[in-house]
């Protein structure tokens, strides 16, 4: 008897096959990757990301704003402090913050709000110089071991390896212990610094890209190995790694700082913010505004670069607009 009623209970469930029942109930409400409205289907998850969406958005459009106000003293610092920054006037030394300098003066009565302003360009400078140096030596490596063969590829292995044994502020050191203190050595030391970490990154990507079906069917189609790499092979292998740009730059910036505050990047009494709090580290008890402020400025930017980044990384990434 049991097995007859089994047999008449099953019609229903092929006749209506559109709304499952007993415990296939919750196999619409799983997110597929053909799904075609995931909200529907995976409400709870989604509720969340949405919620959180407007403080992303809002974060960026701060972190983007403060990016675009250091970009305009780096270019035009006259216009957002026209004071000159290498002014002394030891009548006004160690001057708190106030309404006539609102980020206070130094040891030498120079303000501290225009050093700090002008100072923006040898950062951005040394930043943005760095990272184009470190990702196009990293590019050369990346795509030789990702095209040169195996014999090839092992030696930029190898390479890439020795590189990355040596930390990469202590590797900055040395060089600029060997060839000098300037922005150039600085940008040169910064820059070869991270090689190495880009490097991993780009060969993985040529890599993979390399077997790619796309990219074989490119080749199939006759087109030449000069016209695969310039129109298919890089453009997709560096499209995931654009992100780093951003990244990057931040990173150059905080090291070249580290540089300066070691006394071995731009001299005083340059406006360099690492020199400045080099330069304002024996005041601390007396004068706090000569470190606090460089290294506020310092912080939001390789905060605000890294946030801009993520947004990036999440608006290229599959799905990731939303």
């Amino acid at each position: 008897m049991s097995t007859t009623s089994t047999t008449t209970a099953a019609p229903p469930v092929l006749a209506a096959p559109d709304r499952p029942t007993g415990p296939h109930e919750a196999v619409p409400h799983e997110a597929g990757p053909h799904d075609a409205d995931p909200v529907a289907t995976a409400p709870g998850p989604r509720r969340v990301r949405r919620a959180s969406h407007p403080l992303r958005r809002v974060s960026t459009w701060v972190a983007a704003a403060f990016i675009a106000a250091v970009l305009l003293a780096a270019v035009w610092p006259s216009l957002l402090a026209p004071a000159d920054p290498l002014a002394i006037d030891l009548a006004k030394s160690f001057a708190a913050p106030s309404a006539e300098h609102v980020f206070g003066t130094d040891q030498s009565g120079r303000d501290v709000y225009s050093r700090v302003v002008h100072g923006a360009g040898q950062s951005v400078l040394i930043g943005v110089g760095a990272t184009a140096l470190g990702l196009a030596g990293a590019t050369l490596l990346g795509l030789l071991g990702g095209l040169g063969g195996r014999a090839v590829d092992a030696v930029v292995t190898r390479v890439i390896e020795v590189l990355y044994a040596f930390p990469g502020i202590l590797l900055a050191l040395i060089l600029v212990a060997i060839a000098g203190n300037s922005a150039g050595t600085q940008i040169l030391a910064v820059g070869v610094a991270t090689i190495p970490g880009y490097a991993r990154m780009v060969r993985g990507q040529v890599l993979a890209v390399r077997d790619s079906s796309y990219v074989q069917a490119e080749r199939a189609l006759g087109h030449g190995p000069v016209h695969v790499l310039v129109h298919t092979l890089l453009p997709n292998a560096f499209r995931p790694l654009t992100v780093l740009v951003t990244l990057g730059i931040g990173q150059a910036i905080v090291w070249a700082s580290a540089l300066g505050f070691l006394g071995m990047g731009v001299q005083p009494p340059a406006p360099e913010w690492g020199a400045m709090l080099n330069a304002g580290r024996n005041y601390l008890q007396q004068a706090w505004w000569l470190d606090f402020f460089p290294g506020v400025v310092i912080v939001l930017l390789a905060l605000s670069l890294t946030a801009v980044g993520r947004s990036i990384q999440t608006l290229t990434s599959p799905g990731g607009a939303r």
